[in-house]
C-alpha cells in the first residue's frame, strides 16, 4: 500500500501506534505521538518534527521523504498525517 498513515495499536501493544511508509512500519512511541500532536497544532514546522521523531535514521528519513513525494501532493499528505495525529 502506498503512501504515509499512522495505525492506533490496542492498549495491550508496547507500542500503541505504528506509522506505515508504504509497506514499511515504524513503530512510534508515546512521547514521540505526544510531541507530534503539539506540534501539529502549531503547524509551522511539523515536516522538521516529524521527520526527526519518526526518521531517526538516514534511511528512514529518505523513505518518509521519497514516499511523499510519490503521492503527488506532500503538504496535503502532512495535512492529513496532522488530522491523523490528533486523533490518536
Amino acid at each position: 500500500m502506498d503512501g504515509v498513515r499512522f495505525e492506533r495499536r490496542s492498549e495491550g501493544d508496547y507500542y500503541k501506534v505504528i506509522l506505515h511508509i508504504g509497506s514499511t512500519y515504524v513503530p512510534i512511541s508515546d512521547e514521540d505521538v505526544e510531541a507530534l500532536k503539539k506540534e501539529s497544532v502549531l503547524s509551522g514546522a511539523f515536516l522538521g518534527l516529524f521527520l526527526d521523531r519518526v526518521g531517526y535514521s538516514s534511511y528512514l528519513k529518505e523513505q518518509l521523504k521519497a514516499e511523499l513525494e510519490k503521492i503527488g501532493n506532500p503538504s496535503e499528505q502532512l495535512s492529513l498525517l496532522q488530522q491523523a495525529i490528533q486523533k490518536l
